[in-house]
């Protein structure tokens, strides 16, 4: 019974200690003092919040999805957008419960952000262009955006930055900022089918009308081109060495990949045109050697 008795002596004596040392105050927030214990709170409540505010995200995508024909985009920037709300007010509720004086906090805050503004501008112009991002949605997930010499597919919008995967499946981070001070390409904004030209010179030898008429025999048979919009031939220009055409086709399926669809264009095309006897000019050009008083022509 005696060491029963000191076993529970012990173990009381120890928690008692850990009591008072969890109780240690580290520093005060207006009239709040804030112990040890206030902290872990605060840590594992946060903790649990973000979890709980990932699966509100994937709650609210899941249902806006089943019960609404919603564009995909907009449905990932509301989820988003639910979920900071889920953390600004749950954070808020947070310190509240563990007794923390907002009004003084929010005069500390004030304070710091007066200090490290300047240190964090580039930080704060990326927050605020990923809210305006998620609200006014000039691009959502899944559209295929060119910002400068880059261009690929929204995989992801988070505050900070925006993630474009291209298609070499390289994923490249782009701040946020950039899709607001730059000039952006969105190829999907409001349709997925898209324009695409494709030019085409000939020799001056050949009727263009019988060009006219393989390139859009070509078209008719190439996959993945609309046939409403028609595709079309233009007659572009007499060029230096070539009577230039442009074929325009509308397209969703090669949206993402219109080099490909090119590709396979000037493949047919090529073998088309050596069947039909068509010659593909090169550049020709007038040298004239002057000697003297005598001009010679070549």
């Amino acid at each position: 019974m005696d060491t029963v008795k000191n076993i529970i002596e012990v173990f009381w004596n120890f928690l008692k200690k850990l009591s008072a040392f969890i109780h240690i105050e580290l520093f005060t927030i207006g009239e709040t003092h804030v112990t040890l214990s206030t902290m872990l709170y605060i840590f594992v409540a946060i903790f649990i919040l973000i979890y709980l505010s990932g699966k509100v995200k994937k709650i609210v995508t899941r249902n806006i999805i089943n019960k609404y024909n919603t564009n995909p985009g907009t449905v990932q920037s509301i989820a988003t957008i639910s979920r900071y709300l889920v953390l600004t007010f749950g954070v808020v509720i947070i310190l509240q419960s563990a007794g923390i004086d907002l009004s003084a906090l929010s005069l500390m805050a004030g304070a710091l952000g007066v200090g490290i503004g300047f240190g964090l501008q580039n930080v704060t112009n990326n927050f605020i262009s990923g809210l305006i991002i998620l609200f006014e949605q000039p691009i959502k997930v899944g559209d295929r955006v060119r910002v400068g010499d880059i261009e690929g597919d929204v995989v992801r919008i988070s505050i900070r930055a925006t993630q474009v995967i291209t298609n070499d499946n390289i994923t490249l981070i782009i701040p946020n900022a950039e899709f607001i001070s730059s000039t952006v390409i969105n190829w999907s904004h409001n349709d997925t089918m898209v324009a695409l030209r494709f030019p085409v010179g000939v020799s001056y030898k050949e009727n263009p009308e019988q060009v006219k008429e393989i390139i859009l025999n070509v078209l008719e048979h190439l996959e993945g081109i609309l046939p409403e919009p028609a595709p079309e031939v233009l007659f572009d220009e007499y060029g230096e060495s070539s009577l230039n055409f442009i074929a325009r086709i509308w397209t969703t399926k090669y949206m993402n990949r219109p080099g490909r669809l090119k590709s396979m264009f000037y493949y047919s095309l090529f073998k088309s045109f050596k069947t039909a006897g068509i010659e593909i000019p090169y550049p020709q050009r007038d040298i004239h050697i002057k000697s003297g008083n005598v001009s010679k022509h070549l």
